[in-house]
């Protein structure tokens, strides 16, 4: 691998090349990119490197504070503001020696899944430049395909790091409930919102998150090898509508994996309706962003009328139809849990649909497979698989509470699987 100065320019070659097309990066410090590189350099000249993180170029979802950037939030009314300091997960990527390079565009306030930004810009998707990248992190994602950064942080609130991995081609992570320090994030839903990683690679998503996480002795769960797992696909997905070819790229999956010994069998997660719960969690969502963006709710330059009129909904929402939603989502969680007594982790497609257009209707089941690892507070991991019609589609897998590392390492077989190449 080439020396992370060289990486670095090459990268900031491609940012320069096809950014003002994509507006996936919306600030750089290239200074402080530029001698972390070079300390980087040194310390491996010297034998001394800080491990699998050091030298590795990352971008940061604009809701999460890199210190001396704007930190906006993808929010009109924070254009200004500038980060006095890192977030604690920033802080420890630096820590492991990783480079931050650049902040990344975001759908606005974290509510949406299209990074269409009306103040910093519509983001497009590398593979395909008429498309979304989706969202919420929609720039993260398409910063990693497009190859401007080597992992990036986004955020999964009901699956906004998973959906712009599956969209643009790349892997992502949404860790266990409480497993990140989530100082100096904005938040827009406190009960779902999860920092997460991306990358091309599920074993660099592992490092990401090990760097991250809180210090905190856990009990990691492990998961049975390729051979010898048991996966459960919920009989629930029989109500979703999948696109052909991402229904396509799930038989794909799941042949494949039979084939490499893993038991596949239908599991009924009984009280989850897929639709309804994340219909209630959407409800949430607005009600607790309502109270995260109270700042801004009140100033015309704050935010979108969009925007507004969704957070304003939420904080209208009489009090029974939240209780409703409340005890959709903790069904869901319910469910989850439940199931992973039977089996060793959940199969299913991330999204139900590949990237779509910019401008086209967004599918209102887009989070319908997502949401439940938020809901029930367990990690999952995407893995992208390659169509026969363009576009990716996508697979995820959701494990017991802290199976990390077994997520990842059994998302590196079922890559090498899927793509042997």
């Amino acid at each position: 691998m080439a020396g992370c100065p060289d990486r670095l320019d090459a990268a900031l070659a491609r940012i320069e090349a096809r950014n003002d097309a994509l507006q996936i990066v919306t600030c750089m410090d290239v200074e402080g990119a530029r001698a972390a590189a070079a300390a980087s350099d040194a310390r491996a000249a010297k034998g001394q490197s800080l491990g699998p993180l050091d030298g590795r170029i990352v971008g940061i979802k604009d809701n999460i504070a890199v210190r001396g950037l704007p930190w906006t939030g993808g929010l009109e009314g924070y254009r200004a503001r500038i980060a006095a300091q890192d977030a604690t997960v920033t802080a420890r990527l630096r820590d492991a020696g990783a480079v931050i390079l650049c902040t990344l565009n975001m759908h606005e306030g974290a509510l949406g899944a299209t990074t269409d930004n009306p103040a910093f810009g519509r983001s497009a998707n590398p593979r395909d430049p008429s498309c979304t990248p989706g969202g919420s992190s929609g720039g993260s994602g398409a910063a990693v395909a497009a190859g401007f950064v080597e992992a990036a942080l986004g955020t999964d609130t009901m699956g906004s790091v998973r959906i712009p991995a599956a969209y643009c081609g790349v892997t992502g992570l949404k860790p266990t409930e409480d497993a990140m320090d989530s100082a100096g994030l904005v938040h827009l839903s406190p009960s779902f919102d999860t920092i997460g990683p991306l990358a091309q690679d599920p074993g660099m998503l592992w490092s990401l998150f090990a760097a991250m996480r809180d210090p905190v002795p856990r009990a990691e769960a492990c998961l049975p090898d390729l051979p010898e797992i048991t996966l459960g696909v919920p009989v629930q997905l029989e109500t979703v509508e999948l696109e052909p070819a991402v229904a396509a790229g799930f038989d794909r999956a799941r042949a494949v994996l039979s084939g490499r010994g893993a038991t596949i069998r239908s599991v009924d997660l009984k009280g989850w309706d897929p639709a309804r719960a994340r219909r209630g969690g959407l409800l949430i969502v607005e009600a607790e962003g309502a109270v995260a963006l109270s700042d801004l709710m009140d100033r015309q330059d704050g935010m979108s009328d969009a925007l507004r009129g969704l957070l304003a909904y939420g904080a209208a929402l009489p009090s029974a139809r939240m209780v409703d939603a409340l005890a959709r989502v903790r069904a869901a969680r319910r469910a989850a849990r439940r199931a992973l007594a039977q089996v060793d982790a959940l199969l299913m497609p991330t999204a139900p649909q590949r990237a779509f257009a910019h401008g086209s209707p967004v599918p209102d089941n887009q989070a319908d497979l997502t949401a439940l690892a938020n809901f029930a507070g367990l990690p999952a991991i995407s893995l992208p698989v390659a169509s026969d019609e363009g576009l990716p589609a996508a697979v995820q897998l959701v494990g017991p509470d802290w199976s990390e590392q077994a997520l990842c390492t059994l998302g590196g077989a079922v890559r090498r699987a899927l793509d042997p190449a």
